[in-house]
């Protein structure tokens, strides 16, 4: 007989370090310390309390989702369909209290409902039909991101909420603290004693292992799982009032790719995809490894994509490692059980540690190369080295860094800056995103740039996070499309607004003869300057143009291949359109390649865009003319503006501005602009080169 069974007061205690950590969370631990020690070296004001607290707000929404993914994952299933559920939850709240006018806390607690519906609906086909939870989550994840969609048409978006609810997301309690933290704080307490100190949270780690074990020990799997995917659906609506209070907007995109980066946080802390492992504390864990991973790159001026793409390199080679590991410890032992590949933080760890180097090199390497050609243009000039003169550091954000309207603004922007010697920082979403452009606007604050410069997508939505930037000591400026007035000091106006539109409808009603059906193709009805473009077509037509018929104003998202699809999608609805007005750059040759493809001769298109983007469409006659400014001086004037009112060169009460080649440059009231817009043709459009 063992000394345990005679001795039944003995007992077996695990070490500390496991019973702390069981699943090696501590390396998980010490790789957030170690990208914290590395981005509080090349990082500007990484190591601020104000910059923690940016960090914990900008957690919360996925942090949400990733807690309620944990049982999830631990009971073996998978969740696919939070980040949807989040849009639906968002839009009808949004148009519940905007349509309905419900209260907004009537329409939020609506939202919640629908939620926890939207969870039940996941949890009944899963338990009661046996369907596999990959397959029920991947088509509700389509159903309900189709439905807000179609609740809006992909383009209506609520906005104007009161201030009482904005303060959920926007606000500080104490002026420190930020409010949805607290949402956060009690969230991780509830589910780490559910998990761990109950005996409903003990009983999802034996399903996880094995659910006809867990039905033979007397659990109600069925029952359990229910609950699981139940309170996924409630957390998922939870994130999305958040987000709507954080962002000040409700739209169908609310929460898109949000699931992914839930799951990443959930399985980088340690919780096996095949279930029966995982900690509340795990995921809190690897949902700051990922955060603070984000918010360093961009304060170390590294390009804030190599986030996603270190992370996603991160689960790819540790699970193909894994495999590895577990087929070379197959041959070494006998198992009377299936093998499951061990998704371990050790070697999560290894890779994060490589990796970080990797980008700490690159970082410093980057400060190297900087801190040198300083040096050198001092020698050079005979200006003592010891005292080194404070370059003015501009940030400017486009609204999307691929479209090729903002690739040529930002060649202007580097021009001025260099002629300058002005410290650029370009950064931005990488398509339409309100979102991302409040994160990059927040990094901004934190690292203390002297001017913020953005191209706005969203009005409603980024105008309070530039007021806090003002407060700060930052000069704020908007070009091409505008924020809130008393959120920046100037806009860069490419034109105004009246004179675009005016322009646009006066040419279509050219190629038209003065009547007949025509259509718009914008970017987002979202954006502030394309909607003040559109407001100045429809009262230029009521004043000039009565015989002209505006039938349909499609968004194309700032997306060819969507302003291709749409482009069709007018013509078969309305056949008797004979001008497609396309308002964004990528939208034009969008248009004029489903009007070519067509064979519609009678149709022509026009419309904002670039002239190289468009000069074979021109050239065959399919695009009668494209209306722009010249978009590397709109640029150039932007950074030139920028600067100046850094300085306290360009203030209220200004009549001009000097600025480099473009030479004197009008000031009217709180606006510098840049000048009419042209129109280009198939008779001059290969003497330009943008």
């Amino acid at each position: 007989m063992s000394s345990t069974a005679s001795n039944p007061g003995l007992q077996i205690v695990a070490p500390l370090r496991v019973r702390l950590f069981p699943n090696h969370e501590w390396v998980l631990l010490l790789v957030l310390l170690f990208e914290c020690a590395v981005f509080g070296v090349v990082g500007d004001n990484f190591f601020t309390a104000s910059n923690a607290f940016e960090i914990t707000r900008l957690s919360v929404e996925v942090g949400l989702l990733a807690l309620a993914l944990t049982p999830v994952i631990i009971t073996g299933g998978i969740d696919l369909s939070v980040g949807s559920m989040m849009g639906l939850a968002a839009v009808v709240m949004g148009a519940l209290w905007r349509d309905a006018h419900l209260p907004i806390v009537i329409a939020a607690a609506v939202a919640l409902v629908l939620g926890m519906i939207g969870g039940g609906l996941n949890g009944f086909l899963i338990t009661r039909l046996g369907l596999p939870p990959l397959i029920v989550t991947l088509g509700t994840f389509s159903l309900f991101r189709g439905i807000a969609e179609g609740l809006t048409r992909g383009i209506e978006n609520y906005s104007g909420f009161s201030p009482g609810f904005l303060f959920l997301g926007q606000g500080y309690v104490g002026g420190v603290i930020p409010t949805q933290l607290l949402v956060l704080v009690v969230a991780i307490v509830c589910f780490g004693w559910w998990l761990h100190r109950t005996a409903f949270g003990r009983s999802l780690y034996a399903i996880g292992y094995s659910a006809e074990g867990a039905r033979y020990a007397g659990i109600g799997v069925s029952r359990n799982l229910f609950i699981v995917y139940l309170l996924s659906g409630l957390a998922a609506s939870v994130s999305a009032i958040i987000y709507v209070a954080h962002l000040g907007q409700a739209k169908s995109d609310a929460g898109t790719g949000f699931e992914l980066m839930a799951i990443t946080a959930v399985v980088l802390g340690g919780a096996s995809i095949f279930g029966g492992r995982g900690t509340v504390f795990g995921t809190v864990l690897g949902l700051f490894a990922i955060v603070v991973l984000q918010n360093g790159l961009r304060l170390s001026r590294q390009p804030a994509e190599l986030a996603g793409i270190l992370t996603g390199v991160l689960l790819l080679v540790t699970i193909v490692l894994n495999r590895f590991s577990a087929l070379s410890a197959g041959r070494r032992r006998i198992e009377t059980s299936t093998e499951e590949i061990d998704v371990k933080n050790s070697q999560v760890a290894v890779l994060s540690a490589v990796i970080l180097l990797a980008a700490l090199l690159v970082a410093g390497s980057n400060w190297m190369l900087v801190h040198s050609v300083k040096q050198d243009s001092r020698s050079q000039s005979g200006l003592p080295t010891a005292t080194p003169t404070r370059r003015i550091q501009v940030a400017m954000m486009p609204k999307a860094k691929g479209d090729p309207y903002f690739v040529s603004c930002r060649q202007g922007a580097e021009e001025a800056a260099k002629e300058l010697g002005v410290d650029l920082l370009w950064d931005g979403p990488t398509d339409l995103d309100p979102a991302k452009q409040n994160e990059v606007v927040e990094a901004w604050i934190t690292k203390g740039v002297d001017v913020i410069a953005v191209s706005v997508e969203n009005q409603a939505g980024i105008s309070t996070v530039l007021r806090k930037a003002r407060e700060k000591g930052i000069k704020v400026i908007t070009w091409d499309a505008d924020a809130e007035k008393n959120a920046r000091d100037f806009l860069i106006n490419q034109a105004t607004p009246q004179g675009i539109g005016y322009t646009l409808t006066d040419e279509t009603a050219r190629i038209m003869g003065g009547k007949g059906e025509f259509a718009i193709i914008t970017a987002s009805l979202s954006a502030a300057n394309q909607n003040e473009w559109i407001k100045n077509i429809r009262a230029r037509l009521q004043e000039k143009y009565p015989d002209l018929k505006l039938v349909a104003v499609q968004p194309s998202e700032g997306d060819r291949d969507r302003a291709f699809s749409e482009t069709q999608t007018v013509l078969k609805v309305y056949p008797n359109v004979k001008v497609i007005m396309a308002i964004a750059a990528p939208a034009v040759p969008g248009a004029a390649e489903a009007v070519t493809q067509s064979g519609r001769t009678d149709v022509k298109v026009t419309g904002l865009s670039l002239p190289n983007m468009n000069k074979p469409y021109v050239k065959s006659g399919v695009v009668e003319s494209v209306i722009l400014w010249n978009t590397t001086d709109l640029g150039y004037l932007t950074v030139y503006a920028a600067n100046a009112l850094s300085k306290g060169e360009l203030k209220l009460g200004d009549h001009e501005i000097n600025a480099g080649r473009l030479g004197k440059i009008a000031v009217v009231d709180d606006e510098v602009r840049l000048g009419a817009p042209f129109i280009f043709n198939k008779d001059n459009i290969d003497r330009f080169n943008f």
